[in-house]
C-alpha cells in the first residue's frame, strides 16, 4: 500500500506558515466575531507547534528560523479579542 505524507499547503510569508502550524496544533483560536487570533496558552498545543517547526520546516528555512517565528507570532498575541468587550470573552 502507497502512503503519502499529507503536505501544508504553500504559504506565501515564514508569518503566514507559523500561523497555520501554532492553529493546527490547537495553539491559537480566531475570535469567532471579530477574527482576531487569540493564544489558546495550552502548553501540549505549543511543545506541539514548536516539534513541527524543529522537524518539518518550510523550504529554505533552517529550523532554528523555524521556531523563531513560532515564538515571534505567540509573542504577538493576546489571550483575548482586543474587540470583545471583556463581559463577552468571560462568557467564553
Amino acid at each position: 500500500m502507497l502512503m503519502t505524507k499529507q503536505r501544508r499547503p504553500p504559504i506565501r510569508t515564514l508569518r503566514g506558515w507559523a500561523i497555520s502550524v501554532l492553529n493546527e496544533a490547537g495553539a491559537i483560536r480566531e475570535c469567532e466575531e471579530h477574527g482576531w487570533v487569540q493564544d489558546r496558552a495550552d502548553p501540549h498545543a505549543r511543545e506541539r507547534a514548536f516539534d513541527i517547526a524543529r522537524q518539518d520546516p518550510p523550504a529554505d528555512v533552517s529550523p532554528q528560523a523555524a521556531e523563531a517565528a513560532i515564538r515571534d507570532v505567540l509573542d504577538s498575541i493576546g489571550d483575548s479579542c482586543p474587540e470583545c468587550a471583556p463581559d463577552e470573552e468571560d462568557r467564553r
